[in-house]
């Protein structure tokens, strides 16, 4: 079972990948409205890329002071420790393979468990390359002024159907 706030981004993900304007399982960027987020856009961020080079768009308050700085245009890798890139980069690659959202499961200051959840968008040229994403602490983790807090990824988890057909490759032509 999944934070309260976890599971209220990916059912606000599912009501906009469910419209029928959408291509591919993607909703678009320009589908999103922040608003909706509320009280959790403090915790709330956008990635624009999908590979280890993603980086911040926009970045809530809470986690730039959770970073100790502002982190438009810093690497989504830059929060993470040492060990993680290899659980966060490929969730990053599946959640936009698959067309759907991706929960990893992480520690925190403290070792506090939180759950930071990556839902793939289409950027306004239409091809995917976006990322709307919510940090959910299953407590008030703070960071300590001056340091940057890091988090540590443990899991990743898929989270409900795929919105696009598996792929298969055969004679370097891809099929579903």
């Amino acid at each position: 079972m999944f934070h309260p706030d976890t599971q209220f981004l990916i059912d606000r993900w599912v009501d906009l990948a469910r419209r029928p304007e959408v291509r591919g399982g993607l909703p678009a960027r320009s589908q999103l409205r922040p608003e909706v987020l509320g009280s959790r856009l403090p915790r709330a961020f956008l990635l624009e890329g999908t590979g280890p080079d993603a980086t911040f768009r926009l970045s809530g308050s809470w986690l730039e002071a959770l970073q100790d700085r502002a982190l438009g245009g810093a690497r989504f890798l830059d929060i993470w420790c040492a060990s993680s890139p290899t659980l966060v980069v490929p969730a990053l690659a599946q959640a936009v393979r698959e067309a759907r959202p991706i929960v990893i499961v992480a520690h925190g200051p403290q070792a506090t468990p939180v759950e930071v959840t990556v839902a793939p968008l289409r950027g306004a040229e239409g091809r995917p390359g976006m990322f709307l994403g919510l940090i959910a602490p299953a407590s008030a983790a703070r960071g300590v002024t001056g340091h940057a807090q890091r988090l540590a990824a443990r899991l990743t988890v898929a989270v409900g159907d795929r919105g696009r057909p598996a792929l298969c490759v055969v004679d370097d032509r891809r099929s579903a």
